[in-house]
């Protein structure tokens, strides 16, 4: 009786299920807008840019810019600075004549040319030291041959060795503008941080040195005066174009809708604006201030068993331009976000 019970059990799940399963299924919901500009980022990242597509389409917002005039806490009290094993990482020379003396998290590098070196960013004070100064020094590098110091913004994170850098090496210093105004105004906040206003970084602006030549562009979005860069390495003897974007991570408020959509319009009109020089250049290579973004960290550790093979930096045109898909959908998809809190926070 039991097992006759269990098959008509059986019997009406089959014929529920047969039942269910000719029901016309409802017509799927279309996408919001933010949903589609999600969907392209997702569809550009694919597995190479996850890190840029989590950070910008997905995790909170970068915060507006802190204007207080406040000293950091690692400055005030080197004891609060984070634990070594948090940032510490090993220089590698990525191409023939550019070698990474960043960090886990964050970047620098340095470029050799023919009559010395271009470095690119600087961390925090508090590791800019070992790291920059101690990974040129392991690579054979003399910190002595810096002849350019180029920033990309002014945070804490890229700018931290500069004054260190230009006291002690004397290199031209490299900023926009209204980078350059932010440091000045903020004493305490870049204290220890802040190098003398030398050269304004303006957009298309070439600094050559030897046989290299950096053109800096101008992508505001991230602060007020990000600068990107292109310029040509060396792979194996072998010319690679390289693009190197200087400010990633999107700002915005909730609470400041006004400032925030316009903000990323801007930071949208940056990512075109480097996308197209990216593409006149024939850039196959993407490198970034932030492991993150570029996977950096990971990359270098390739490179000791690359042998024969392609190296792990070099993407291609095509995939150069799909990074910038992705933090121009990501941004619009945020804006659209932005739109529709402001939208609601009003009718209520």
């Amino acid at each position: 009786m039991a097992n006759h019970l269990v098959t008509i059990a059986s019997a009406c799940v089959l014929v529920a299920g047969s039942a269910l399963a000719q029901t016309p299924d409802a017509k799927p919901r279309a996408p919001s807008a933010v949903e589609a500009a999600q969907q392209a980022a997702k569809e550009a990242a694919e597995f190479e840019f996850l890190g840029a597509l989590a950070r910008t389409c997905f995790l909170p917002p970068s915060r507006s810019e802190d204007l207080r005039d406040l000293t950091p806490a690692y400055v005030s009290d080197p004891s609060k600075a984070p634990a070594r094993s948090t940032w510490y990482a090993e220089p590698a020379k990525v191409f023939d004549n550019l070698y990474f003396v960043g960090g886990k998290i964050h970047s620098s590098w340095a470029l050799k040319t023919s009559e010395g070196i271009i470095l690119f960013d600087t961390i925090y004070p508090y590791n800019s030291e070992e790291l920059i100064v101690g990974g040129m020094q392991k690579l054979g590098l003399d910190p002595k041959d810096i002849k350019y110091l180029i920033v990309s913004h002014a945070h804490q994170d890229h700018i931290g060795g500069a004054e260190m850098i230009q006291t002690r090496y004397r290199p031209h210093v490299v900023m926009s503008g209204p980078d350059w105004d932010l440091v000045e105004k903020l004493p305490n906040r870049f204290k220890t941080m802040a190098p003398k206003r030398d050269i304004v970084a303006t957009d298309g602006m070439k600094i050559t040195l030897g046989d290299t030549t950096v053109t800096t562009w101008f992508t505001p979005g991230h602060t007020d005066g990000t600068n990107s860069f292109t310029f040509q390495v060396q792979d194996r003897g072998k010319p690679v174009n390289v693009v190197y974007s200087g400010g990633t991570a999107l700002v915005y408020e909730w609470t400041l809708p006004d400032w925030s959509i316009k903000n990323l319009d801007t930071y949208m009109a940056s990512q075109r604006h480097l996308a197209a020089k990216a593409k006149e250049t024939g850039a196959t290579v993407l490198i970034s201030n932030h492991s993150e973004f570029d996977n950096a960290y990971n990359k270098n550790r390739m490179l000791a068993g690359r042998g024969d093979g392609p190296h792990p930096y070099e993407l291609g045109a095509d995939w150069v331009q799909r990074y910038f898909k992705v933090t121009e959908n990501c941004a619009r998809a945020t804006q659209l976000k932005v739109q529709e809190t402001a939208a609601a926070a009003r009718s209520h």
